[in-house]
């Protein structure tokens, strides 16, 4: 589903715009994987087309919004999701550049997408670019790198109760160790969680750099040049529990999914395989028809596929692509096009 394709409605500009810019249209960065999602959720089945109306339930930069907003055209509407109280701007820019309504919900994109069921909205196209945007990776003060010394925060919502320095503060080894190892998928949780307490008995871990040289202490030496840096996963955990970004995505794929209708498609990036697996998982139910067991000789629970996957695999970005933007190369693209409503769900 990934290559060009000419009938699909899509204006030559932005397809070219997709595929080859390498700093984005008038200097905006470029989205990861733009030209496979454009394809992904215009699929060839049936002719169909992006249609009305479509939900990026993480704005983010705007990237892939404001491509897909080129799709919508004059009688579309762009639903846009982010809690990040900064993608506001970024959205009323692209309010004021395209030629489709847009809407902005300043949300989790769980709860959004629970207001939007509670409108009966009905979506042709939702889509979620999971992760940190650019915007807050190279933001310093926002705590996201560890490239950068910085107060150790990582909140995509400022206001929200927790922040990094708070679970590093506050929580005990064994809580510590076990979010490292669950949402980092950390090898040397333990011993980071008992430098980390080691440490804050001393002083309190209040940067970036200050939490890197904890890492770092723990992890041993042959392991520090493996693999990246030796914080990459580490941070990674932490961002997760700040903001519970796994329980939001197992929420958010039935709700988008729920608000789709007969030949939307609801498509997800992911960075890391916490997400990809979820999202996977998800999209493979949906696609799976009778469950009843092999040697049964009639199907007996009359299950019916509700999705048609658009690749049996996910799709990643090229060779190029990785060349032009490094961050990309642990992206992975899945999508599914809904058959039939679950339930008696949105035609």
């Amino acid at each position: 589903m990934s290559g060009e394709r000419a009938d699909i409605g899509e204006p030559r500009s932005a397809r070219d715009r997709a595929r080859n810019a390498p700093g984005g249209s008038d200097g905006r960065h470029t989205p990861v994987l733009a030209a496979e999602l454009l394809d992904a959720l215009t699929p060839a089945r049936g002719g169909a087309r992006l249609g009305s109306v479509a939900i990026d339930c993480t704005f983010g930069d705007g990237g892939h919004a404001r491509l897909v907003a080129e799709r919508l055209g004059t009688t579309g509407t762009l639903i846009a999701i982010d809690r990040d109280p900064h993608a506001e701007t970024r959205v009323r820019e692209l309010e004021s550049e395209v030629a489709c309504a847009v809407r902005f919900i300043r949300s989790g994109y769980a709860e959004a997408l629970e207001l939007l069921a509670e409108e009966g909205i009905e979506a042709d196209a939702a889509y979620f670019d999971l992760g940190m945007s650019s915007a807050q990776l190279d933001a310093r003060q926002r705590g996201f790198s560890y490239s950068y010394d910085a107060p150790l925060d990582m909140r995509m919502d400022p206001s929200l109760p927790l922040s990094a320095r708070d679970i590093v503060a506050e929580w005990d080894e064994r809580r510590l160790a076990h979010a490292l190892r669950e949402y980092g998928e950390e090898r040397h949780a333990s011993a980071i969680a008992r430098e980390i307490v080691r440490r804050r008995a001393r002083a309190p871990i209040a940067t970036t750099h200050e939490l890197v040289d904890a890492i770092a202490a723990a992890i041993p030496a042959p392991a520090r040049f493996a693999g990246g840096h030796p914080a990459k996963r580490s941070f990674q955990a932490l961002r997760i529990a700040v903001n519970d970004e796994l329980a939001q995505l197992d929420r958010a794929l039935p709700l988008a999914w729920g608000l789709l209708r007969r030949d939307g498609v609801l498509a997800a990036i992911s960075f890391h395989s916490l997400e990809d697996r979820r999202v996977k998982r998800f999209l493979a139910d949906r696609a799976r028809g009778c469950v009843c067991p092999p040697d049964l000789p009639v199907c007996a629970c009359g299950k019916e596929p509700e999705a048609e996957l658009v690749s049996r695999r996910a799709l990643m970005p090229s060779a190029a692509e990785v060349e032009r933007n490094p961050r990309a190369a642990s992206a992975r693209l899945r999508a599914a096009q809904k058959l039939v409503p679950a339930g008696g769900g949105a035609q």
